[in-house]
């Protein structure tokens, strides 16, 4: 049932259709307000909107700094004149420059840190297709127990309706003397169990309904309920692939690999940087400096155009010893890309792992549903043949009960078996490299 409910992420598109409310809510919707809703995904799209934030920061890094300055001085105090003798004097300063300053070499530090944000924005939308991919998983399986509970109380009703018609039937059958008084009391006992079996499944239905209802922050939990999707096997060549083709399919298009290849260039990369410490840095400037004093016969204006001036030059800064820390990054950043590369190596063979399962899970569910048909065709057939003699007194109650369960519990049997071979076919078509809203029931 685990696996099932996984599988049934593939069920669902992106091409959504608003249905209304009195119909219920499709799974389609289900995830949609859920994707809507979830604060983790919310979370995950401020995360990339960072990554785009940090783009432009490593972008900035090749663009020349600019900065104004601008200042004004009153310096008061007594001065002594030996003619006049001590007096007040106060003078104002004004002074204003502009500086600015561009890394001409930094060891390809800024290209690199400009490639890694690059690869940081792309690991960002990977994560965040995780997120809503998680988020659609746990929606795909509380709808899907919606749907198994649904199904399995309408299957105990129909049973209990049977059984109701069989407690009259039984009864005339009794008062005819065809058969024991016992019989009826053994078919009443199963009705009352029926009754009880129904409670349970009333209950169930209506927890897994809530638990929806709260994975999509829906408050109106009353009113609210899930459409009927009534799925039948698809026609699918699937199978007809060898499993090794849907593992390199597997391999080339799914979002688990890509984030550990990405990874590993992100790690990569800041080898790369930790290196560039190494590299001497060449930096060049120009400086604009001007000054006034006002109080003096020359115009502030003149001043400041014959007062001015302008210094600019290379700056080259070499790193001779810096107690061993751009040793001790660029040591750090090898094990990190020695992880990164165990990380990619185990995400795909856990990949391979799973495809390789899925693939057997779908070869084997296909027997498994057609030996359940098989197996209900005949369970009915022997059905038939036991109500016949219970009609006529030839088959107790209980032998007469025996076979109506072997049929119920044969049912129930085709339709897990049909849902699980569903959901596999739908899951390896995944694998397979087939897109979301491009798979098909």
């Amino acid at each position: 049932m685990k696996k099932l409910i996984i599988c049934s992420i593939v069920l669902f598109s992106f091409a959504f259709a608003k249905a209304q409310q009195n119909n219920g809510w499709t799974l389609q919707e289900c995830i949609q307000q859920a994707i809507d809703k979830n604060i983790s995904i919310k979370n995950g799209e401020l995360d990339k909107e960072v990554a785009v934030v940090e783009k432009r920061d490593a972008l900035g890094n090749f663009l020349p700094s600019l900065n104004l300055s601008a200042r004004r001085t009153v310096s008061q105090g007594f001065q002594f004149n030996p003619v006049s003798g001590f007096q007040n004097n106060k003078r104002t300063n004004l002074s204003g420059g502009a500086s600015s300053g561009v890394t001409i070499f930094d060891g390809l530090r800024s290209f690199r840190q400009y490639k890694r944000a690059n690869l940081s924005a792309e690991a960002a939308d990977y994560r965040l297709q995780n997120l809503i991919d998680n988020t659609a998983v746990n929606v795909a399986n509380t709808f899907l127990n919606v749907l198994f509970n649904r199904e399995n109380l309408q299957v105990l009703l129909k049973q209990h309706e049977v059984t109701n018609s069989q407690i009259k039937q039984t009864q005339n059958l009794v008062e005819a003397g065809s058969l024991p008084r016992g019989d009826l009391l053994e078919i009443q006992a199963t009705y009352e169990s029926e009754n009880q079996q129904i409670i349970t499944a009333q209950n169930s239905l209506t927890i897994s309904k809530l638990n929806l209802a709260q994975l999509l922050m829906i408050e109106d939990y009353e009113n609210f309920d899930v459409a009927e999707v009534d799925y039948s096997v698809p026609v699918t060549t699937i199978l007809d692939n060898e499993v090794d083709q849907v593992v390199n399919n597997a391999l080339d298009t799914r979002s688990e690999i890509k984030i550990a290849e990405i990874n590993k260039k992100l790690s990569t990369q800041d080898l790369l940087i930790a290196r560039s410490g190494y590299s001497p840095t060449v930096t060049g400037f120009l400086n604009y400096n001007t000054n006034a004093q006002e109080d003096t016969d020359l115009a502030i204006i003149d001043q400041l155009y014959l007062l001015d001036g302008i210094s600019y030059g290379i700056s080259l800064n070499v790193p001779v010893f810096n107690g061993f820390s751009t040793r001790n990054q660029v040591d750090r950043a090898k094990i990190n890309l020695e992880r990164a590369n165990i990380a990619e190596q185990q995400a795909k063979l856990d990949l391979e792992a799973l495809v390789y399962r899925a693939y057997t899970d779908a070869e084997g569910s296909k027997v498994a549903y057609a030996s359940a048909l098989k197996t209900l065709e005949a369970r009915r057939t022997a059905f038939e043949y036991s109500q016949e003699r219970y009609n006529v007194g030839l088959l107790n109650a209980f032998d007469f009960e025996q076979s109506r369960q072997q049929v119920v519990s044969a049912a129930n049997q085709v339709i897990q078996s049909k849902y699980q071979y569903i959901f596999n076919l739908k899951v390896l078509e995944l694998y397979f490299g087939i897109p979301v809203n491009e798979l098909r029931l």
